[in-house]
């Protein structure tokens, strides 16, 4: 199958190639980044990707600075939104397949504290959250053949671009700064691998799952503080992690208090994730943190 491939620098694009690569080169991958393409030039988008040759393509870009977000909503919309309908259209154009990564954030203003599945009806809290759920919509609307991967909480050897490293990388960082750690303990989410949806992507693929919504994260849950303070132990970091309320750190963007996602469709389908805790020491012990 012949993939363009969105976003390939970022922790996910990253891990895609690298699960591909392992794979045998199943896809025939062909990374367009920023250096080719500036996605909020959706003249030059539409006039790239009308005239490529492509099965499948594969959006892992976005806005994702969630704070920054908070303050640009017109250009959250645009790139999350009013450009995912651009690519799932020219998608359809191409009879081709458009993979489309979605987020956790869609979810958070619910009443509902027991892992979401694919049906329950979203409540994202912040200007990026609304914008990745309008995303959603018009792809599906504009692409019969979309799959929508809402994913969660990442870590990839690349680090998160932008901000400065990944969750883990920062953790580890600050515990051996300052020895001392304070994480907030009432926010509750699905830490994910990017290693681990990379390679659930191409069993989707390999697979032909049905189009639709699938939640691609590894399997259990914990919050900000307990995902801290196993990346801390797992890591062998000499520090403490202190549980704090939301409240003692506010940020600009307001987070979901829980967006566990459930992984039962996926698991039926392709078999489960493997648990998050497992995904951590692997990654660790790629990085060097862990014999």
């Amino acid at each position: 199958m012949k993939t363009i491939l969105l976003g390939p620098g970022g922790q996910l694009g990253t891990d895609i190639r690298r699960a591909n690569e392992a794979a045998g080169s199943v896809l025939d991958i062909v990374p367009v980044g920023r250096d080719r393409l500036d996605l909020a030039d959706f003249d030059r988008v539409r006039e790239l990707l009308s005239t490529a040759d492509f099965d499948v393509l594969v959006n892992c870009s976005s806005y994702h600075k969630t704070d920054e977000v908070e303050g640009n909503a017109q250009q959250a919309f645009a790139i999350n939104a009013h450009l995912v309908a651009l690519l799932a259209e020219l998608a359809q154009a191409k009879s081709a397949r458009f993979v489309h990564v979605s987020t956790d954030y869609v979810f958070g203003g619910q009443d509902k504290r027991e892992p979401l599945d694919e049906g329950d009806a979203r409540a994202p809290v912040n200007v990026y959250g609304a914008s990745k759920a309008m995303g959603e919509d018009l792809a599906r609307l504009a692409c019969d053949n979309t799959l929508i991967l809402r994913v969660a909480s990442l870590f990839g050897v690349a680090g998160a671009s932008g901000k400065g490293g990944n969750f883990v990388e920062t953790m580890i960082r600050f515990g051996r700064e300052r020895g001392h750690l304070r994480v907030v303990a009432d926010q509750h989410m699905s830490p994910t691998s990017t290693q681990d949806i990379a390679a659930a992507l191409l069993t989707m693929l390999r697979d032909e799952v049905p189009a639709g919504i699938w939640h691609v994260v590894n399997s259990g849950a914990t919050t900000w503080h307990g995902f801290a303070e196993e990346i801390i132990r797992r890591s062998g970091t000499e520090a403490s992690v202190e549980a704090i309320p939301s409240s003692e750190f506010p940020t600009p963007a307001r987070r979901p208090a829980y967006s566990v996602l459930s992984n039962e469709k996926l698991a039926a389908a392709i078999g489960a994730p493997r648990p998050w805790q497992d995904a951590l020491d692997a990654y660790l012990a790629e990085k060097g943190y862990r014999a």
